[in-house]
């Protein structure tokens, strides 16, 4: 006889032959609460520039049911921007939920602990000093934040991987990776130094649909790859001899999430410069909305999304002059990062 499992919380569990999952209806909810917003804040995004348009003339231009300049104006031109802000925001999502569940802390965001930097570094030297193509862009940010994670992993490892340790050792790492970023652009010429510092304070400003397509795929890709590794991902959770226990190559698994992080942080840099402080606050919103026991990926990713493309909005038409999107999540994340060394100094009290 089969008894009901009761997990203290209402869940739905979907069956088809021998596969099952398990949900739980707040998250169900949460999520689908956050892709209506994430829907409703890209319709918007799509209304509104010099042009205005109305949301009849936006989903008739989506549909293929209008052509001429309304179909121009939101596909050819504001389309992109809007894409490239809700997959980068969920590719860093995702990226910070695996690093903050991975060690278990929730300052482990990769642009703390240097790995952001790294992939701005490898990308710096393929802008300034060979004047790479985009495709040389996206193999340095990638060699660049892989370099930096390998470097703080072996730094940081001492009869395994402490994730404190793992955040220091970063934090140290990524000083002195900003100061040689900042020595680059010193050298570097007049025009070029302009143009390096304005992407790398995050813009998607140049964004156009085939760089949205080449970090779309590499994204979906990593994306899939982190959902079938959530299982370990949340072992890990439990502490490293808990997981082992459960037949969990730890320091392997680690290294490949971290990897899988990195790469996640690098394929965002490639293409729209560092965007800071969305992989830190989409996991932790995430989890209070859901109210989780851990973080989970699929709220991450939405949260990130919704953030991403709301402060691309504040920065293109609320704020007095055009910014670079990176400097509003600058501004939101830095409140946070705040509020969150605040709470957690209160809590080990």
């Amino acid at each position: 006889m089969s008894a009901r499992v009761d997990f203290g919380r209402r869940v739905l569990v979907l069956r088809r032959q021998r596969v099952a999952v398990r949900l739980e209806w707040r998250s169900v909810i949460v999520c689908s609460v956050l892709a209506l917003a994430v829907a409703g804040t890209a319709v918007l995004a799509l209304m509104t520039g010099s042009f205005q348009l109305s949301p009849g003339e936006v989903v008739s231009a989506l549909t293929g049911q209008t052509t001429g300049l309304v179909r121009d104006i939101v596909v050819e031109w504001r389309l992109p921007r809007v894409v490239a802000a809700l997959v980068f925001g969920a590719a860093l999502g995702v990226s910070g939920a695996v690093f903050q569940s991975t060690l278990r802390n929730p300052l482990a965001d990769p642009g703390i602990i240097g790995f952001s930097q790294g992939s701005y570094t490898g990308a710096l030297i393929v802008i300034l000093l060979i004047n790479g193509t985009y495709w040389q862009l996206v193999g340095g940010a990638l060699i660049g934040g892989v370099a930096t994670a390998l470097a703080v992993y072996l730094i940081a490892y001492r009869r395994g991987v402490q994730g404190f340790r793992l955040i220091i050792v970063g934090i140290g790492i990524s000083s002195m990776l900003g100061s040689f970023n900042t020595w680059l652009i010193l050298k570097a010429d007049l025009d070029q130094a302009m143009a390096a510092a304005t992407w790398g304070a995050g813009s998607l400003n140049g964004v156009s649909w085939p760089q949205v397509a080449v970090g779309g795929a590499c994204i979906a890709v990593l994306l899939l790859l982190a959902a079938m590794s959530s299982r370990p991902m949340r072992q890990l959770e439990l502490g490293d001899d808990a997981a082992a226990a459960q037949g969990v190559r730890v320091s392997a698994v680690r290294l490949g999430l971290i990897l899988l992080g990195v790469a996640l942080t690098a394929t965002v840099t490639a293409a729209s410069g560092p965007i800071a402080f969305i992989s830190l606050v989409a996991p932790q919103i995430g989890r209070r909305l859901t109210r989780t026991a851990g973080i989970t990926l699929a709220p991450a990713a939405l949260v990130g999304a919704l953030l991403c493309l709301a402060a691309d909005y504040l920065a293109q038409h609320v704020a007095p002059t055009p910014l670079p999107v990176g400097i509003v999540t600058v501004i939101l994340g830095g409140g946070y990062l705040g509020w969150l060394l605040i709470t957690e100094a209160r809590r080990r009290l």
